[in-house]
């Protein structure tokens, strides 16, 4: 057995949740090791749905081009009902606003989005290490060694961290014999295939609904010929994957002999499993995305919470692998636990509507987009801590437009957020003064100023100083007074202040290096 070079952190999983977190770390100066057993990257479109949210995450990780190019909004719904068909609008698109720069829900094939993710931590330096499988992981209060068969045979590798991002059946979950609590129902599987297909409008999500939930749905796939097939089976159904047999069971449960499925690409049989792991975190082991949790495909929201859980992650393994406290890292789980235990609920109450027939399983609204999710009252929201009209401590950070207060440029608040970085913003006089008081270490993730209504005062040349000349800002942060707010590297708020400025030197005590 050989030993490779020690890496800050092991990422076990190459899937969008584990490469997520590979390229946050990657570009904030950590060294990561990023395994898969798998002998290339998924070639299936199975997760379909980026969600509002997710796709500021992925703009902050510089993808979000490529996201964009590779995907579309999703078309109006086509609901067959034997000779009739029904327009429906499942997933509302609409305009980018102030606050909200991606407002709609991207429908993109689960491999475009992680082609893209892939592309840019190769870009960064580091690549994915296919047909790598872990074959046993130890720790102690130092680090973590996990034993690996790849293609140079057996080797050892010493790491920091390391992170479990394996799937529903995550080997790391099992060897800390971390409990996955839920239900599997036995009798409830999905056939999902994704085929060219003849004899179907591409302008339409066709969903054909029948009892007992058996519904059939094809979903054209952005930038190719393909459709994206669900057919969900149940109790003594028979899952052939033969091609003419799927043929044969789309026109049966289509009623609809003219169509025609051509190549196809990827086949598979999946049970909605709904499961959450009772911890995320062992010492110096974590897990992240399905390892984590399970849930039902209906809302598009696996992937979206997985990519969540690893922003979260990220920013906080960085700050303590430069020295700040190590109970940063417990906050990971009290945060993101109680998001994808919620998340659970919501796919589940959807898809068990789909048994009844009921239309509003079809539709998708703010608790899909997950522009709401908020982590109020965790161990880096106290309940005390204040508020404005309109945002509280643990709420995303919303975007805004302003203007360069030395030449009128426009500037996206979201732009000077983006990186790996915290930013303190300070709107009015008292809160600009207040900028360049705050201690700050040259270690670990660094501290942008930004101020805002406050060109009379000086300041630290560094601070980029922006007028608010619409009322944007203070309209959408709730602001009448001057406020400072400390913005974390994931875009959620860390600390707001009014007159006592002492309550963000006091959230940033458990953040930083001392």
């Amino acid at each position: 057995m050989t030993s490779n070079e020690p890496v800050d952190v092991l990422i076990v999983g190459a899937g969008p949740t584990g490469t997520t977190l590979a390229i946050d770390l990657v570009r904030r100066g950590h060294t990561v090791r990023i395994i898969d057993r798998a002998p290339a990257g998924f070639e299936g479109s199975r997760a379909k749905g980026i969600q509002p949210r997710s796709l500021e995450v992925f703009a902050d990780l510089g993808v979000i081009d490529e996201i964009e190019a590779a995907g579309s909004t999703y078309p109006s719904m086509g609901i067959h009902l034997g000779p009739l068909t029904i327009p429906k609008r499942m997933v509302a698109v609409e305009d980018p606003s102030t606050d909200v720069p991606y407002p709609s829900t991207w429908l993109i094939a689960q491999h475009s989005t992680v082609a893209a993710l892939h592309a840019r931590l190769d870009a960064l330096g580091t690549t994915v290490e296919y047909r790598s499988e872990l074959i046993g992981i130890h720790q102690n209060d130092e680090s973590v060694t996990a034993t690996i068969v790849g293609a140079d045979g057996t080797t050892e590798t010493c790491a920091r961290f390391a992170v479990g991002a394996d799937g529903g059946g995550s080997s790391v979950r099992k060897s800390q014999s971390i409990p996955f609590e839920g239900t599997t129902d036995d009798a409830d599987r999905m056939i999902i295939l994704d085929a060219v297909t003849h004899g179907l409008r591409r302008d339409r999500w066709h969903i054909w609904p029948a009892l007992g939930g058996k519904f059939t749905g094809a979903c054209p796939l952005p930038n190719s010929g393909q459709f994206q097939w669900m057919i969900r089976i149940r109790d003594d159904d028979t899952a052939d994957l033969a091609d003419d047999a799927l043929t044969d069971l789309v026109r049966t449960r289509t009623g609809n002999g003219r169509i025609q499925l051509g190549e196809i690409s990827w086949k598979s049989v999946f049970r909605p499993n709904i499961r959450l792991a009772q911890h995320y975190r062992d010492r110096r082991i974590f897990l992240a995305g399905d390892a984590a949790h399970v849930h039902t495909p209906a809302g598009a929201q696996g992937l979206n919470t997985g990519a969540q859980d690893a922003y979260n992650l990220g920013w906080k393994l960085s700050q303590v692998l430069a020295g700040a406290p190590a109970s940063l890292l417990d906050t990971y789980e009290a945060e993101r636990q109680p998001i994808a235990a919620r998340v659970l609920g919501l796919s589940t109450k959807n898809y068990e509507k789909l048994n009844k027939l009921d239309p509003s399983a079809l539709k998708r609204g703010d608790d899909e987009r997950q522009l709401n999710i908020t982590y109020r009252g965790g161990p880096l929201a106290p309940a005390h801590a204040e508020s404005t009209r309109t945002l509280r401590v643990g709420d995303r950070a919303p975007d805004s437009r302003l203007l360069r207060a030395d030449d009128g440029g426009p500037v996206r608040l979201f732009d000077l957020y983006a990186g790996p970085h915290f930013t303190l913003v300070g709107h009015g006089p008292t809160a600009a003064e207040y900028l360049g008081q705050l201690g700050w270490p040259s270690v670990g993730a660094q501290l942008r100023t930004v101020a805002i209504n406050s060109a009379e005062v000086e300041r630290d040349a560094s601070t980029v100083v922006l007028a608010d000349v619409a009322g944007d800002f203070a309209t959408t942060y709730g602001i009448t007074s001057d406020t400072v707010f400390l913005i974390r590297p994931d875009g959620y708020i860390g600390a707001i202040a009014h007159d006592d400025l002492g309550a963000v030197d006091a959230a940033v005590s458990g953040l930083i290096p001392p």
